[in-house]
């Protein structure tokens, strides 16, 4: 089929029967088709979308619908109408293929245009999903070899991830870290205000747009939250980790291996205390011990308990009967066992014995570990109960830590993919910022950091308000890395800003009230006194400097944009600017980017919140009065008990993983803004001591969270000829 090229000015009301026209314009961030084609036309790159209108010159427009992506390389000629300086990456257009440059004239029916033979009229509508199935990846092979790892050093899952070697870090030890970024946010609504994107966003823009070497390090998405209520975390519109579905299913299987071992440890421990309670001593001896071909011998991990132990012996044949009884007995108290059976999607009947896998003590290790050996360690040093005389029971009593290592040998590495714009991304652990400590890996963000080099940037994310995700943050994941950060990036929308300046309540699935969608200054104005404010004094209490990104929403107006970055500067941000990522991918985070590097060649005084030494509630009573604004803290009868239970075993001096709602600065969700005048309630206190953190349960916090009415699952599903999945976002 010919295509008819008609260049110039015509009536559009002589246009003959049948012809069309393709217009490309830019338009607040958006690529406008107008006109009707005979082929599907693709475009690959930063924009918000790509509309496709039957237009009529007397009945205005009769479709207002979302072109999907399709092959605009095909495209003989490209008219770009009025776009101003917009840059179009030369990679989009077919070789060859003119490209040219106009301004319209629409007065009096008068048009430039480009005719093509019709034959049918595409309607769609496009959701994040379908941007990302738009993108063809760059082989994972190829963005390896960009960044400057070596073949031997990648394990391909598929074509577009991969999983990254950590020989890499001993190759690159002597190679100067790059600049670190965290993008935090203010306390959010229950819809999330988008710090996945603006990470994203950011590191397309300082590699695309500065010319910097650049990595984006993302945690691994939950299936709760995807088939729940909050959809995935890759992102969205045009500054998301791609292929999204890939992103948030399965990925390549470290949740479905933290699972695996979680539930190892939960039947190592049903099956011990079974075997201790119908066993005699000589019994359980001969079955620990076997003999093998007439040999009985120790396994390593079994010479491990009895030094432990105090037992320096290592023939069987050797140990005293009451030897032999400390051995084969640990005597686990059926009331003190803490461990608990992981799933990975939520679940709220049987609470009790189950968390949710991202909440699991294994969980939590993978994204601190800076070593395999350093994980091996940490596995075997988690805690799963008490004896009967008082004595804490590990997995390596257990004898199961080695096995554990082996089902996490994979997961340790990070996963390498890639934004829509081809810039790397590491995806690594999941742990809930609410229940967890919020981060990615440790060795993500150190793989990363000696992958950009001196002068590039990695910018890695910490889950919901500054006040959870940031805090734990520095006083956990710095502790444990020995990074300090340069820059914070903290995240605002107006609508946030609007409920904690006093807005009606927001609720996932439930459209906004007209508070949100139309001009309200008063409110925002409120929010930014509170809420906005207080989260900049706690990323000051670290001393590392702010930027506020503003994450721009089509209600949002100018006038409440200009108030949020101006406020936001009154309270000591470094610079607050608006960003346009999710319509414009990188280009539309530019402006951001270049504040980040400025920010970040400032010298910054970094500083932990409180000294590891200081006591368990002292520590607490820091964390609730300087971040959250609290008055005091009141511990229950068993959080206290515990306490003193930790001190006497030597785990006092561990950093704290408060597990609080993230919907307030309190522990009361709908105390908004920046309570004050409150005393926080410490229900519970728990240890993970491979993890190496306490971890106090405040208010009514579940580390079990529960599935809404209408979780997301109703609108997820499998084409069966295709395999092409819907309802993803």
């Amino acid at each position: 089929m010919g295509l008819n090229l008609m260049l110039g000015l015509c009536d559009v009301s002589c246009w003959p029967h049948g012809d069309s026209i393709l217009i490309l314009q830019h338009l607040t961030g958006a690529v406008l088709l107008m006109g009707r084609c005979s082929k599907t036309f693709f475009c690959r790159g930063s924009f918000r979308s790509l509309i496709f209108h039957y237009f009529n010159y007397y009945f205005n427009f009769f479709f207002f619908n979302i072109f999907p992506f399709s092959q605009v390389m095909q495209a003989d000629a490209v008219v770009l109408l009025d776009v101003g300086n917009m840059y179009v990456p030369p990679t989009w257009i077919r070789p060859g293929a003119a490209i040219i440059y106009s301004k319209p004239a629409l007065e009096k029916g008068i048009a430039l245009y480009i005719v093509f033979p019709i034959n049918f009229l595409y309607v769609f509508s496009v959701s994040d999903l379908e941007i990302s199935r738009a993108q063809i990846p760059k082989p994972v092979d190829q963005l390896a070899e960009e960044i400057g790892l070596l073949p031997e050093e990648l394990e391909a899952y598929g074509r577009s991830k991969a999983k990254v070697r950590l020989s890499v870090l001993e190759r690159l030890q002597s190679q100067p870290n790059g600049k670190y970024i965290l993008v935090a946010g203010i306390t959010p609504t229950p819809l999330g205000e988008g710090k996945s994107t603006v990470t994203v966003g950011l590191v397309q823009a300082l590699s695309a747009h500065l010319k910097l070497n650049s990595f984006a390090c993302l945690r691994q998405p939950s299936q709760g939250p995807t088939f729940g209520v909050k959809g995935g975390a890759a992102g969205g519109g045009y500054a998301q980790v791609i292929p999204m579905e890939e992103f948030n299913l399965h990925l390549t299987g470290d949740i479905h291996a933290i699972t695996a071992a979680n539930n190892l440890v939960a039947a190592a421990i049903d099956a011990r205390m079974l075997h201790e309670a119908t066993q005699s001593d000589k019994a359980l001896f001969n079955r620990l011990v076997p003999s093998v071909n007439g040999v009985r011998k120790f396994s390593p991990i079994q010479i491990s308990r009895l030094q432990r132990l105090g037992i320096r012996k290592t023939d069987p044949a050797s140990l005293t009967p009451e030897e032999i009884n400390a051995f084969v007995r640990l005597d686990l108290d059926p009331s003190k066992i803490t461990w608990q059976r992981g799933i990975f999607i939520n679940r709220q009947i049987l609470c009790t014995g189950f968390d949710i896998a991202v909440a699991s003590e294994i969980m939590a290790i993978l994204a601190l570990a800076d070593s395999l050996e350093d994980m091996k360690n940490r596995l075997a040093r988690m805690v799963v109960g008490t004896s009967c005389s008082g004595q804490p029971i590990t997995a390596e009593d257990l004898g199961v830590s080695g096995a554990l290592a082996v089902l996490m040998k994979d997961a340790i590495k990070p996963t390498l993919m890639q934004t829509l714009e081809g810039t790397p991304v590491f995806v690594h652990a999941g742990p809930f910022a609410n229940i967890a400590h919020g981060n990615s890996s440790v060795l993500a963000d150190k793989l990363a950091l000696k992958l950009v080099g001196q002068d590039g940037f990695v910018v890695t994310e910490a889950g919901f308000g500054a006040d959870i995700g940031m805090e734990k943050f520095f006083n956990i994941k710095c502790r444990a890395s020995g990074l300090r950060p340069s820059v914070v990036v903290l995240v605002a929308t107006v609508r946030a800003l609007k409920m904690h300046g006093g807005g009606p309540n927001v609720s996932a699935g439930a459209p906004l009230p007209r508070e949100y969608t139309d001009e309200n200054l008063s409110l925002v104005a409120g929010g930014c006194c509170s809420n906005l404010k207080k989260q900049i004094q706690i990323a000051h209490l670290f001393g590392v400097p702010v930027v506020v990104a503003v994450n721009v929403f089509k209600t949002d107006t100018q006038a409440e944009i200009d108030l949020v970055c101006q406020i936001a500067k009154d309270c000591g941000a470094s610079d607050a600017l608006p960003c346009n990522h999710w319509a414009q991918g990188g280009r539309g985070s530019s402006e951001l980017a270049q504040a980040v590097k400025e920010a970040a060649s400032k010298p910054s005084d970094f500083q932990f919140l409180y000294n590891t030494e200081m006591p368990i509630v002292e520590k607490i009573r820091t964390i609730a009065q300087r971040v959250y604004g609290a008055d005091d803290i009141e511990l229950s009868p068993e959080a206290k008990s515990k306490t003193d239970y930790y001190h006497q075993q030597g785990y006092g001096s561990l950093p704290i993983c408060m597990a609080k709602t993230h919907l307030s600065l309190s522990h009361m969700p709908d105390k908004k803004g920046a309570p004050t005048g409150f005393v926080l309630p410490i229900r519970d206190v728990r240890a993970s001591i491979g993890a190496g953190f306490i971890y106090p349960l405040v208010g009514t916090m579940s580390t079990m969270p529960g599935l809404p009415t209408r979780p997301c699952f109703y609108d997820i599903d499998l084409d069966p000829v295709t395999e092409e999945i819907t309802g993803l976002f």
